[in-house]
């Protein structure tokens, strides 16, 4: 498994970024996250985006990490909020989510942020086991959907 940093407008991170965005429609009959999220998020120091390519260069996963600071929408200041975190069907069970997951905390505590914090929901069930069990907790909702009763936020000390 090949882990590489690249922009969040990057063909491979549209592509899977595309199939995330239609897996999130249909668990939750929408039209996917209507988060907004631009390609300068996601650029270094301030955040980054990396995708995971297989044996045969094909990218099957993706994550990034963008740094937020205390607003109105509920976060702190040293937030680095995970987003866009997913394995294709066919990758998943063999730890790559895990993998991106480690490296995107690594890289945002090298950047000086010192709490990694997510948004995710509750049709999401594996996302959630996965972030409980690498030492995420419940927190305060925030973020675009902190309304939403769906809507379940973790958070983890860097």
């Amino acid at each position: 498994m090949d882990i590489r940093p690249v922009t969040f407008d990057h063909p491979d991170a549209v592509k899977l970024n595309d199939q995330v965005q239609a897996e999130y429609a249909a668990r939750y009959g929408d039209g996917g996250d209507a988060t907004f999220l631009s390609p300068s998020d996601f650029a270094p120091p301030h955040g980054v985006y990396l995708i995971a390519y297989d044996e045969f260069d094909s990218p099957v996963a993706t994550g990034g990490w963008r740094t937020q600071d205390a607003n109105d929408e509920g976060y702190g200041d040293g937030d680095a909020e995970l987003k866009r975190m997913y394995v294709v069907e066919q990758a998943r069970g063999r730890g790559i989510a895990r993998r991106i997951l480690a490296a995107l905390e690594e890289d945002a505590r090298a950047a000086g942020r010192v709490r990694m914090v997510l948004e995710t929901g509750d049709k999401q069930p594996e996302a959630i086991a996965l972030y409980l069990s690498s030492g995420y907790e419940p927190c305060a909702k925030f973020g675009y959907y902190r309304h939403y009763e769906s809507s379940r936020c973790y958070a983890k000390a860097l």
